[in-house]
């Protein structure tokens, strides 16, 4: 039974209602930039457990006649062809996967906007793809200053050299395939331009963490440094909140540095600034609808533990300089975190001491710890997924989901006929082992009708996995942590 700390249908009802009221407050026209993911939002369950991945998504469905959505990307990340790395495609194309998906919601998308545009071939090329696609695009310019020189940026040469975005609902949703995409210098560029044609526009922020009502160094708001630890950016006491209030809230580095700038230029649009404080900003009721706070604490020091691992990978690899690794392990100390919080850990490199092969451990749901090792046919990925399978269907650990006359052929096709050097079979090709014998074999239905139940799962381990091998056991609700080390030594390990 999965442990719940999260009242999800709360949050949702309490979202809404928060942003219905700051509608009302502008007038009826509110630019609301979104911070994070919109959907997909799988830090968020994993820290708070009972959270939905897709509640942003839901709770604006509940508003969906009086939502257009806009979504910006930076001209130069697409000349830099710039990826998601969850994903494993660039922000151009997740710009159309997003327009899918909201479309799919039946969540209205008005447009796209091209920020830090400078006629760059790539962003060229973009827009040329969007107008064939029949979606409006503008244009918004690089700005001297920005964001220090106010004078400049509240100007005709400033924010009035940008496109204006021509929106017919009450709500428009800022948001983007990621950071650095000109959320906010988008919603500012709306404010005076709509400022100048008397229209009354308000903004507002829509970011889930760190959560401004719970204690600084609550687990929970330090694996939002832990996830965000290669941007350098820190939890800390929202000062200005403080000043006006009395009122002790947390915030983070860059939404308090920026505030000053943010509340000069709002002064020089408006006339005055509706916000004292950057935590005004903010619509986020996450912190009201946290019902056990020690089930959240665990899951985000798990969470943390896991961001460790991933960091110590990536610098193995040569993919980061090493120095959110000391980040996290700051973080790790500040919470007490140990590898012993996620048994699977210990597991997974006690079972391969004793086999002296690649191995790894699963704790399912219900806390029992599941073991799995490298084979002549299997990783160590796909006997720890079969090894679970069997455990929750109820079948004896003697009994072969997949027989060695279905698994010994396909081996072979891979070593003979595709030239792979690894006769193993992976997450992927052991599933549709797995389901191809599930049509005569009553154990292997019954297995694969548990893989829905693997979800929230913590893996781990003893080597680095093969890249479709971690991706799979994710999309599966698996969260995966490996050791920083390979199997072998060998420089190319795709």
């Amino acid at each position: 039974m999965k442990k719940v700390g999260f009242d999800n249908q709360k949050y949702l009802s309490m979202q809404s209602e928060q942003i219905r009221k700051r509608i009302s407050f502008f007038g009826g026209k509110l630019y609301l930039e979104f911070g994070g993911k919109l959907f997909d939002d799988f830090h968020a369950s994993r820290v708070l457990p009972g959270f939905e991945p897709d509640s942003k998504i839901r709770m604006l469905q509940q508003l969906k006649d009086d939502v257009e959505i806009v979504i910006t990307i930076s001209s130069e990340d697409i000349e830099a062809n710039k990826m998601r790395g969850d994903l494993g495609i660039t922000y151009d194309e997740d710009v159309l996967r997003l327009i899918d998906t909201f479309r799919e919601m039946d969540l209205y998308v008005g447009s796209v906007v091209l920020t830090r545009y400078n006629g760059q071939s790539g962003a060229n090329a973009f827009l040329k793809q969007l107008a064939a696609l029949g979606i409006r695009c503008y244009c918004h310019y690089t700005i001297a200053g920005y964001p220090s020189d106010v004078q400049h940026i509240v100007s005709d040469d400033g924010l009035g050299k940008n496109d204006y975005i021509e929106t017919t609902r009450s709500l428009v949703v800022v948001t983007a395939p990621g950071p650095g995409s000109g959320k906010m210098a988008t919603c500012l560029s709306q404010l005076y331009h709509d400022h100048k044609r008397g229209i009354t526009a308000g903004y507002a922020k829509f970011e889930t963490f760190p959560v401004w009502n719970i204690p600084l160094k609550h687990p929970v708001n330090l694996a939002y440094e832990a996830a965000t630890a290669d941007l350098n950016d820190v939890n800390m006491i929202d000062p200005f909140h403080l000043e006006a209030y009395g009122e002790t809230a947390v915030n983070y580095n860059r939404d308090v540095e920026i505030f000053p700038v943010l509340n000069t230029i709002f002064k020089m649009i408006q006339g005055t600034s509706p916000y004292n404080s950057p935590t005004d900003m903010g619509v986020n009721m996450a912190g009201n609808c946290i019902i056990d706070d020690d089930v959240c604490c665990e899951a985000s020091k798990r969470e943390i533990l896991r961001r460790y691992y991933t960091a110590c990978v990536n610098k193995y690899c040569g993919k980061s300089d090493g120095t959110d690794v000391t980040k996290l392990e700051i973080l790790m100390n500040q919470a007490g975190i140990t590898s012993d919080i996620c048994p699977a850990v210990s597991a997974a490199l006690i079972k391969a001491e004793k086999t002296g092969s690649p191995a790894g451990a699963m704790v399912l749901p219900d806390g029992k710890v599941i073991t799995g090792r490298t084979s002549d046919t299997l990783g160590a990925a796909s006997a720890l997924l079969l090894n679970a399978l069997k455990y929750l269907a109820g079948i004896e650990e003697h009994i072969d989901l997949i027989s060695s006359s279905v698994l010994e052929p396909i081996c072979a096709l891979k070593t003979e006929n595709l030239k792979h050097k690894n006769p193993r079979l992976h997450t992927d090709e052991v599933l549709i082992a797995l389901t191809i014998s599930a049509v005569d074999s009553p154990h292997a239905k019954a297995a694969r009708e548990q893989l829905m139940n693997l979800s929230g799962s913590d893996a781990h381990f003893s080597v680095i996995l093969n890249e479709s091998d971690e991706m799979l056991l994710k999309r599966l609700g698996i969260n995966v942590s490996c050791e920083a080390h390979y199997e072998n030594k060998r420089l190319y390990h795709r």
